[in-house]
């Protein structure tokens, strides 16, 4: 398997020549993951948004996303992320990659899909009694941590089968979208992708504003595994008020879907590795053409 191998140093630049012309700049920032809890249940979405391209053309935006349900806490994250690390990490490990980021070509079309979704890592309960969120407007990776709020979901006596599960209905709004979920109580937790929490059972599918953003149950694993929290030196601490507020700024731009990168100054200290569609900035793929931002938060 071909692999990138970003090297921990300051200032020095590494630049390699692989099989697809991809070259690469790195100046990697040192990862560490803690293991916060043990899932039991890995949950696999269907994510889609439906938006335009750079042309004004309607597309559809996809990709998988997974939720670790544990103990105590659940996380919402990218299916790819969640697989890259069950094949490299082993039980108990704390460092991811002993401190090391390695990159598999073969991603490289995933984290280009993936730019277009701008999906967050969300942990639920973790702190306990806390939503923290992980998300990036590069080269900053930010991280939010606010109070777990109760949603005010209002219930209703529709019924559905999805993946063979009954599935009752409920509606809430969250962040200025409106969203109706189906979950089954046959999976007694309150989990959720994303954001969407709080109900008497597993939320298979959920729909916002009609369909502009969707979830949808795509596998469901009885599956033991670390859920982690991830850190690095690079992440900065805000509020989720302002990180919402600033990620409508930056991608609702005018300019942003011609000119993903309008608004990046300095990549001096930033892991960078470009391919001929874009750029992978601190581990967050930026293609050099965007589709219109569509947020899943409008407050």
């Amino acid at each position: 398997m071909r692999q990138l191998f970003l090297i921990v140093c300051a200032g020095m630049c590494l630049q390699m020549q692989a099989q697809d012309e991809i070259v690469s700049t790195a100046m990697a920032a040192q990862i560490h993951q803690d293991s916060i809890d043990v899932s039991s249940i890995v949950v696999v979405y269907d994510y889609e948004c439906q938006t335009q391209d750079a042309d004004g053309k309607a597309v559809t935006d996809k990709m998988k996303v997974c939720l670790q349900i544990g103990q105590h806490s659940t996380r919402s994250y990218p299916y790819r992320k969640y697989r890259r690390e069950r094949r490299w990490i082993g039980d108990g490990a704390t460092d991811y990659m002993d401190g090391y980021d390695f990159l598999d070509l073969d991603e490289l079309p995933q984290f280009r899909t993936e730019s277009y979704c701008f999906m967050p890592e969300v942990w639920v309960n973790y702190p306990l009694e806390s939503v923290t969120v992980r998300d990036a407007i590069v080269p900053t990776i930010y991280v939010t941590q606010e109070k777990k709020e109760n949603i005010n979901w209002v219930l209703s006596d529709d019924t559905v089968r999805i993946g063979g599960y009954l599935c009752k209905t409920a509606q809430c709004q969250l962040h200025g979208r409106q969203w109706t979920v189906h979950y089954t109580e046959d999976i007694p937790t309150s989990a959720g992708p994303w954001k969407l929490y709080g109900q008497p059972g597993l939320i298979l599918d959920a729909v916002a504003d009609g369909g502009v953003h969707r979830f949808t149950l795509n596998a469901l694993q009885h599956v033991v595994s670390p859920i982690y929290f991830e850190t690095n030196v690079i992440t900065t601490k805000t509020s989720e008020k302002q990180l919402i507020k600033n990620r409508i700024k930056t991608f609702g731009n005018r300019l942003y879907p011609n000119s993903p990168q309008y608004y990046i100054t300095n990549l001096s200290t930033a892991d960078v590795i470009f391919d001929n569609d874009g750029a992978l900035i601190n581990g967050v793929y930026v293609n050099n053409k965007a589709h219109v931002y569509q947020p899943l938060e409008l407050e």
